[in-house]
């Protein structure tokens, strides 16, 4: 009975010994990367610009294509001076795509003496707007920006010189 009991203990010291547990697992160190490229930077080139007109009787739209073609609506008389799509000129990185994001509403042109406005709608560029839409094969490209002059009357738009300020933005996708 003694070795029983003997057993019996030992049996019982080896259950009741801490037990280690053992893990596999693996270490490795990893790499991390990053590439820092061109800004991306835009200099307005050419500035939109309506040109000379005559809103007549009724007034009208005047019509400029990012090609620079120009043409009016209603009673709009089209007269000389200089009138362009606005230019942009982007730089940055070498095949890199970029994105354009033209306003979202309208620009006024404020005439500086009288305060009677006009609205610049319908923006339209080329390459087309969008993301993805322009690259930059050389690290440069050309934007060309045009857009619809909403004209009034003699009365609502009366001679002067009219300016206003929008915003495009440019984006690397």
């Amino acid at each position: 009975m003694n070795k029983i009991t003997l057993l019996i203990c030992i049996c019982s010291i080896i259950v009741l010994l801490p037990v280690s547990k053992v893990f596999a697992q693996a270490s490795v160190t990893a790499r991390a990367s990053a590439e820092v490229i061109q800004v991306l930077t835009a200099t307005e080139t050419a500035e939109l610009n309506f040109g000379r007109f005559s809103p007549e009787s009724s007034g009208g739209l005047v019509k400029l294509t990012t090609d620079g073609t120009r043409s009016a609506a209603g009673t709009v008389a089209l007269s000389g001076g200089t009138a362009n799509s606005a230019i942009f000129y982007i730089t940055g990185q070498y095949n890199a795509t970029f994105s354009i994001v033209l306003p979202a509403g309208p620009a006024i042109l404020t005439n500086s003496v009288s305060s009677k406005t006009m609205e610049v709608s319908s923006w339209e560029s080329f390459p087309a707007a969008g993301l993805g839409t322009g690259l930059l094969s050389d690290g440069t490209k050309n934007v060309n920006i045009g857009a619809t002059l909403k004209v009034g009357n003699m009365i609502d738009n009366p001679v002067g010189i009219y300016t206003g300020t929008y915003a495009v933005t440019f984006s690397y996708n």
